[in-house]
């Protein structure tokens, strides 16, 4: 469920940052080069907001348990 509210607040975020690169410039003039380069578009703004997620769904993971383990050790040395 945390990975899905990453999601939804990491790929509008995606979206707004490489709305900035004009992708039409790495192909050539063709017939089908809009579509091609928004399937591009697209494929990045996937990979690139799994990326986000899995990065940061980690670094809280990895965060929450060092948070705990000070809890725990701080409980114990009290008691």
């Amino acid at each position: 469920m945390s990975k899905l509210i990453l999601y939804i607040f990491v790929i509008p975020f995606i979206i707004w940052a490489l709305d900035s690169v004009n992708i039409n410039v790495i192909f050539k003039l063709g017939k089908h080069t809009n579509y091609q380069a928004r399937v591009l578009y697209m494929a990045v703004i996937f990979s690139l907001s799994y990326l986000v997620v899995s990065f940061l769904y980690d670094f809280m993971n990895v965060f929450s348990n060092i948070f705990w383990q000070i809890l725990y050790i701080e409980r114990n040395i009290l008691i």
